[in-house]
């Protein structure tokens, strides 16, 4: 072994070459090049199995079971663990081919003596016994040669998996360690925004092409300052809101340009914040210190109001079913409500435990309901388990938002940094987000990209900024309102499409400098 360890491959000497081509020709064969393999065996003198492994393989394939039991006891680096259970099998193998051949009395023996001395639990020593009765029931022939090699070869592969190296190799090793070395590249590249597989023939980096950057469409259709927007699901519609009373309905068509499809109008006070069904057949549109309203997307027509004038609306969410929804209100005896869309009251938090509640959203799996109140403490719910969780920030927050795994959320804080959290409470600390500007307003953010990777806000400044999620600090600045950003949404399917709304009364449309090159087009 010694000559085995000394070449060494690689500009810094830190691949071992033995080990190297090893690796090699178990790829080769994993993916059905066995031919090539054995080629690559015969020329480097290297065999992908080591002696050691082959030995056991000839103890096992000839029955040999007190001999495998002596060389797994002799195999230095098996964990106590990993020992018992590799023992367990053989013993197990076996105790079933005694019992199969007849020879019930040695089968009975090592069940009562071998097996237990192995403490690998009750319940599998009494699976194991139940399987040689069900076989002494259900077969009384002779055992076939060919099921018993089978069998041997089955458990010769578990013994593979649980053996240490170089003993035997990890399954796909290789895949493992060039993914591992793709993914510590995408991790580094602060633009990455590609789904899917990504080239090998060179170090992977994306320019910021990859990312919206420019305004490539203006609309301007509402009549006030825009408070909210938010793509649909599947990134076909967008819907805004804004302090002229109404929400609009988008479409986005094939080109990437969006039109004007419906206008709702019917709220009497501004209508702060919108949320899509997650069918996308459905949206819900909160008029500032009044009614909840649920509206058809097909049709643009209003099919229910929910609650009313006495219930102050602060904002609302869907489950994963588009038949439930729940809604806040910043009046602490009203709580969080749960109703389905024909305004039945499916359930209700509230009392003394509930207070005033400035936003909430559910985690798209379903399972949980976050919601901010007494605007310094966030609380989790688990829906199912009525388990809870409480994180209390610093200042005052003004904004949540909940990544697509479920895994965690944001919220946008008065002093001027965005904070992300885990869901399940692993995170002791949060990550933070600097850089934007916000102390007086409601300033919403959002995660984005392909594999949400990024974090948009927008910012008191009139700028829209984009953190990687990795980095602290913005990697963009996009300049082109006028005044404060309060909203910004990323297109889930078109991850270079980013909407932001602004006091200015419009609404910018942000893409690519790589998308087809057209002038801001307003829509009037």
């Amino acid at each position: 072994m010694s000559m085995e360890g000394s070449c060494r491959l690689g500009s810094k000497g830190l691949i071992k070459k033995h080990e190297f081509v090893r690796v090699i020709i178990q790829c080769l064969y994993s993916i059905g090049c066995g031919k090539s393999a054995s080629c690559l065996e015969l020329e480097s003198g290297i065999a992908c199995q080591s002696d050691y492994f082959r030995t056991l393989e000839s103890k096992i394939l000839s029955g040999n079971w007190n001999g495998c039991i002596d060389m797994l006891n002799g195999i230095k680096e098996l964990t106590e663990e990993a020992r018992a259970t590799a023992l367990f099998l053989v013993l197990k193998q076996s105790l079933l081919e005694y019992s199969k051949c007849g020879d019930d009395k040695l089968a009975l023996e090592i069940l009562r003596k071998e097996v237990p001395s192995l403490q690998v639990g009750r319940d599998k020593i009494h699976s194991l016994a139940h399987s040689i009765l069900f076989l002494k029931d259900m077969e009384q022939s002779k055992t076939d040669n060919n099921e018993v090699c089978e069998l041997r070869r089955k458990l010769l592969q578990e013994l593979e998996n649980l053996l240490p190296p170089p003993i035997t190799i990890p399954g796909r090793r290789l895949e493992h360690l060039v993914e591992t070395a793709v993914l510590t590249q995408i991790d580094s590249c602060m633009y990455h925004n590609l789904s899917g597989a990504v080239s090998l023939y060179e170090d992977h980096l994306c320019s910021r092409d990859q990312i919206p950057t420019e305004t490539v469409q203006i609309l301007t259709e509402h009549k006030n300052e825009v408070w909210f927007v938010q793509f649909s699901h599947n990134g076909e519609y967008l819907a805004s809101s804004s302090s002229d009373c109404t929400a609009i309905i988008w479409k986005v068509l094939e080109d990437g340009s969006l039109i004007l499809r419906h206008t709702l109008r019917s709220h009497l006070n501004p209508v702060s914040f919108v949320a899509w069904s997650p069918d996308d057949s459905k949206l819900l549109t909160c008029g500032n210190g009044e009614v909840l309203k649920l509206w058809d997307v097909e049709t643009g027509t209003c099919k229910h109001t929910f609650g009313d004038h006495g219930f102050i609306v602060s904002s609302c969410a869907w489950f994963p079913d588009s038949k439930r929804l729940v809604c806040g209100s910043v009046d602490p005896e009203k709580g969080i409500y749960m109703w389905d869309c024909d305004g039945n009251e499916l359930k209700a938090w509230r009392g003394m435990r509930m207070p005033k509640i400035v936003d909430l959203a559910v985690t798209p799996d379903g399972e949980n309901l976050i919601s901010i109140f007494s605007e310094k403490e966030i609380r989790i719910l688990n829906v199912g388990t009525n388990a809870e969780r409480v994180i209390s920030e610093d200042h005052a927050i003004t904004s949540l938002s909940i990544s697509r795994d479920s895994e965690f959320f944001i919220v946008n804080l008065n002093s001027q940094e965005i904070h992300m959290w885990d869901v399940a409470g692993k995170m002791e600390k949060p990550l933070k987000y600097m850089g934007h500007m916000q102390s007086k307003y409601v300033i919403r953010s959002c995660f984005g990209g392909a594999n949400s990777t990024f974090i948009a806000s927008g910012s008191e400044n009139t700028q829209v900024y984009i953190w990687n999620r990795r980095n602290s600090r913005p990697i963009e600045v996009l300049c082109g309102h006028t005044m404060t950003v309060n909203s910004v949404s990323w297109n889930l399917k078109r991850p270079q499409m980013l909407a932001s709304a602004s006091d200015d009364q419009t609404i910018r449309i942000w893409g690519s400098s790589l998308s087809k090159k057209t002038q801001p087009k307003k829509l009037s």
